[in-house]
Parts: structure tokens; C-alpha cells; sequence
């Protein structure tokens, strides 16, 4: 292979690996989620609704089935149920809709973002064609 040739790989591996880093970057950033599966208008039964980890070999999960929840210990030698039947009261409703405007609010934002930077690459794109104008008519 000629020096060329292998300096031409390394270039396009760096590109890509670069493409991939600003890739997770952008998801990491804007907190992205990939849209959850369709299903034929049946209603899920259990859902897991928040897992946390503890340390690297245990976690607890918060599981909800028809409606109630179950707080489950999750280690290496199995799992075991902290506490079965969690009912949801009252203020576990309003931390709900609390969490649900403040994820209305931060999806607002990224909205507004996003508009703002589509508008100002419009900006730059005007400036840049216009300038080639210019700069085709003074040639």
C-alpha cells in the first residue's frame, strides 16, 4: 500500500469516528429518546417506570402492573421485592404533573432552539449566496 492510500483510511476513519463522537454528543446533550414501539391500540400491562442504579452490580426498579407498583432490588444473586402494591396518592399525582410541564417546557425550548439556529443558518446561507453573487458578477 502506498503511504497515500493509508493516509486516505486513517482521514475517512477519523471522519467517521468524528461523525459518531458529535452523533452521541448531540443525543447526550439534548437528552434525545427514540420513540417507543406502536402497538395495536392494546394497553401495556407492566411498564418499568424508573430504574436507578446503586453501584455497579445493583439497581432498584420502580415496575407498574394494571396500575399498581411494585419497588424490586435487582442484584447479581437475584431479585427481591422491596415493597409490593404501591398505591398512588395524591401527591404522587401532582409530582407527576409536575414532571409532565416541566418536560413540556423543555421540549418548548428545544422547539424555540431549533427554530432560532434554522433561522440563523437561513441568515448565513443568504449572506453566502449573496456574496457568490457578487462575486460571480465582479469576475
Amino acid at each position: 500500500m502506498e503511504l497515500v492510500s493509508v493516509l486516505r483510511m486513517m482521514g475517512g476513519l477519523g471522519v467517521v469516528l468524528g461523525l459518531l463522537g458529535v452523533a452521541l454528543w448531540i443525543v447526550r446533550h439534548f437528552d434525545l429518546k427514540l420513540p417507543g414501539r406502536v402497538l395495536g391500540g392494546a394497553e401495556r400491562r407492566i411498564e418499568l417506570v424508573e430504574r436507578l442504579p446503586l453501584d455497579k452490580r445493583r439497581s432498584v426498579a420502580l415496575i407498574r402492573r394494571d396500575g399498581r407498583e411494585h419497588l424490586v432490588l435487582l442484584t447479581p444473586e437475584g431479585p427481591q421485592v422491596i415493597e409490593a402494591g404501591i398505591v398512588r396518592d395524591a401527591i404522587d399525582l401532582a409530582a407527576s404533573e409536575a414532571r409532565v410541564a416541566i418536560e413540556e417546557a423543555r421540549q418548548a425550548e428545544a422547539r424555540a432552539n431549533a427554530a432560532a439556529a434554522r433561522q440563523s443558518f437561513g441568515h448565513m446561507v443568504e449572506r453566502a449566496s449573496g456574496r457568490l453573487t457578487r462575486t460571480r458578477d465582479t469576475i
